[in-house]
């Protein structure tokens, strides 16, 4: 418990610190670009982002220290997050240069997206990491080289479920630090994956950091910088412990953005018509009247239920 509170203050510290310093060169970059069809935040405009930097940078910097011995996966899990990490800053450094919310092209994101998850999946497979533990059960079985489509699609699905819930301040960074706070205890409760367990607690204490800056009225944008990254984080960690079943539940509001564009764009071109007032579902909300900050809430306490939900079973 000690380790663990050592990782976590040191998080939040190199995050706070991190973000203060970048933040006055961020500024000088220049701020979001924000799109005109988002009339409640035209406020935004000019806000800096790829605050991810910091947050991700402080949680491996954080974990480094503690992470003696460890196998594998956990550097595997490392170099995955920091991967995503690069592409999303590819991604925001060049919308600053084009000034617009044009950067990396939808395939290049998708190519990368689908290279790293080729890759995670295929070690899973040559390693024999394929066993799957079932939600709210002890119950685990190996699946084989069946891992390899399956890890495919968790690494896909998670990245962009992750990157469209980021729209509203506080809202990615405030759900992802209850997703992986949760999955540390759930990993420290299984055994056998305590340097994965560790980074997660860095990347909450991290997260938490950064919140200071990022909640409304949101003082820095994570930008895909963080949430691509925050996306690999969680896919790999979940991934190489054997809890890919997990990410449906504890994940449940980044499923939730995701299914909402879905629904919309396939009604829409059906019938003319839209399901939500806006896509990704928390748009449709603030067109509701809820403002940012209710949500962002709202968001956190239902993935914070839904990890209470997945641990009472290993109680």
């Amino acid at each position: 418990m000690q380790l663990i509170l050592c990782a976590l203050l040191l998080a939040f510290a190199l995050s706070f610190v991190l973000s203060l310093a970048i933040l006055p060169l961020l500024r000088r970059m220049g701020g979001q670009h924000i799109l005109v069809y988002v009339r409640e935040h035209e406020q935004k405009e000019g806000t800096p982002t790829m605050g991810g930097l910091a947050f991700v940078c402080a949680a491996a910097l954080a974990a480094l220290p503690f992470a003696r011995g460890a196998d594998k996966r956990f550097w595997v899990t490392l170099a995955v997050g920091l991967g995503y990490l690069i592409v999303g800053f590819l991604d925001d450094f060049l919308k600053k240069r084009r000034g617009s919310n044009l950067g990396l092209r939808a395939y290049q994101k998708m190519l990368f997206q689908l290279g790293v998850a080729l890759i995670a999946s295929i070690y899973c497979c040559l390693e024999g990491l394929t066993v799957l533990r079932i939600p709210y059960t002890r119950l685990a079985f190996d699946i084989g080289w069946w891992m390899l489509p399956l890890g495919v699609f968790v690494f896909v699905a998670t990245v962009n479920g992750v990157n469209l819930t980021d729209g509203l301040d506080g809202l990615a960074g405030g759900t992802s630090a209850v997703f992986f706070l949760v999955l540390a205890l759930l990993l420290g409760a299984q055994g056998g994956s305590d340097a994965i367990a560790l980074l997660c607690v860095c990347l909450v204490g991290a997260l938490a950091a950064f919140l200071l800056f990022n909640t409304n009225r949101a003082a820095v944008f994570m930008g895909d910088t963080g949430s691509l990254s925050l996306g690999g984080f969680a896919a790999s960690a979940a991934l190489l412990s054997g809890n890919a079943l997990v990410i449906p539940v504890l994940g449940i509001m980044f499923v939730l953005s995701s299914i909402s564009v879905i629904l919309q764009v396939i009604y829409y071109k059906k019938t003319g018509r839209r399901i939500f007032l806006m896509a990704p579902l928390h748009h449709h909300f603030q067109k509701k009247g809820y403002s940012e900050a209710k949500i962002a809430y709202a968001y956190a306490l239902t993935t914070a239920l839904a990890g209470i939900s997945l641990l009472i079973p290993l109680v």
